[in-house]
């Protein structure tokens, strides 16, 4: 039969390329939304890793339509529009709770998993984390109560501190009221001086770097936020200029020269999301999947950086570190 023959025969109902788009959609078809661009979005890999547990492997029998805002927040609300138009069976974020917030606000049907926001009831994303009900589900990353342990863990290599700085990212959310709550009432019961540092902006985190000279601080916690891990290049660049010691809550810092940090094991939770997906695509609902908080930790640390900054590691640290990088 020729192959006009085969269409006629169809009454011109399909044509190939239709036929194409049919086999497509019929595949479950799961939307990315994210804050970040894809080299700084190692999560992506993780949560297909969790999804392949699940039997969903890309091109197979799953398709992917990614979206990332590359680090503008306004940006997100449009994005995950544009994917509740292209009817995306399920939407699966990253870079914290902007992405969930604007995939929350678009669609109250299309099921929202999302993989590392600091405080889903806080944002309004869930009503509770044991009874999510809606639409979304996901995973907390603790950001903020692991604080006072990163002062301890920096007090600890700098013994002889009197004096800590917090940058945090005045965005007036209350994220980041917390972090300034949790990390003066720490440093309190240290006896410790905390002084606050805020930066919105590539120019204002400079600003924040040289006022270090005044304030003359023996260490820098920086607070979790998602535009900090788009600018750490910058921060871990200016923490070694002014020669402070500074703890992160992200490892991509101490990869990027950092000196040290303790966090959730965020590659766990991307997978953890992925594998949260494969069940509502198998027919879960994300009402009856409570949000998760993290179980795994890791602490690691840049011995390069240490040396640098003239610092001696306490073998107490070494034995506790998860990875050592020299």
């Amino acid at each position: 039969m020729q192959r006009r023959d085969f269409i006629a025969l169809l009454g011109g109902v399909f044509s190939w390329p239709s036929l194409a788009h049919a086999q497509h959609k019929a595949m479950p078809v799961v939307g990315w939304l994210g804050y970040f661009s894809p080299p700084a979005n190692p999560g992506e890999l993780w949560v297909h890793q969790g999804l392949r547990e699940l039997g969903f492997v890309e091109g197979q029998n799953i398709i992917s339509e990614y979206r990332w805002a590359d680090f503008h927040y306004e940006r997100l609300p449009a994005l995950a529009a544009d994917l509740v138009s292209r009817k995306v069976d399920l939407i699966l974020t990253t870079g914290g709770g902007g992405s969930a917030l604007a995939a929350k606000n678009t669609t109250s049907t299309i099921p929202i998993v999302f993989a590392d926001v600091g405080d889903p009831v806080g944002f309004g994303l869930v009503a509770s984390l044991a009874r999510p009900g809606g639409n979304l589900t996901g995973f907390s990353a603790l950001v903020v109560e692991l604080t006072p342990k990163r002062l301890e863990l920096l007090c600890e290599l700098v013994p002889q501190a009197v004096a800590i700085a917090l940058l945090v990212n005045n965005s007036g959310s209350e994220l980041t009221k917390q972090h300034i709550r949790i990390t003066q009432e720490a440093a309190h019961a240290k006896d410790i001086k905390l002084a606050i540092l805020e930066a919105t902006t590539e120019a204002e985190i400079d600003t924040a770097f040289a006022s270090l000279g005044q304030l003359q601080p023996g260490g820098l916690v920086v607070a979790a936020n998602t535009f900090f891990v788009g600018r750490r290049e910058q921060i871990v660049a200016l923490a070694a200029r002014y020669a402070v010691p500074a703890i992160y809550w992200d490892s991509r810092f101490v990869a990027a020269g950092g000196l040290i940090s303790y966090g959730t094991d965020i590659e766990a939770l991307h997978r953890q999301a992925g594998i949260y997906a494969g069940r509502i695509l198998k027919g879960e609902k994300p009402a009856d999947l409570p949000v998760q908080q993290p179980t795994i930790f890791k602490l690691v640390i840049n011995l390069k950086t240490t040396h640098a900054l003239g610092l001696t590691v306490p073998p107490s640290i070494l034995a506790r570190a998860d990875e050592v990088i020299e």
